[in-house]
């Protein structure tokens, strides 16, 4: 009875290095930088920085024809 928590335990440290192993082995690759442009996408992330960006992008517009229209009345 004795030996069936030993195994158990065994198996508990045998997986935590493996998937240690797994993780790290990733790291610096191009799989890494796909696993995270992947895990982005699919959690909606790009396109609320999209999203950002075009709201940032139509401030600026909007900010540029303010100017515009304010020299065409100080012109007039």
């Amino acid at each position: 009875m004795k030996q069936w928590p030993k195994k158990l335990g065994a198996m508990v440290v045998m997986a935590a290095l493996s998937i240690a192993l797994l993780v790290s082995g990733c790291e610096g690759t191009e799989t890494r930088s796909e696993v995270d442009d992947t895990v982005e996408e699919l959690t909606g992330k790009k396109k609320v920085d999209q999203m950002k960006a075009m709201k940032e992008e139509l401030g600026n517009i909007q900010t540029q024809q303010e100017d515009r229209l304010k020299q065409l009345d100080d012109a007039n």
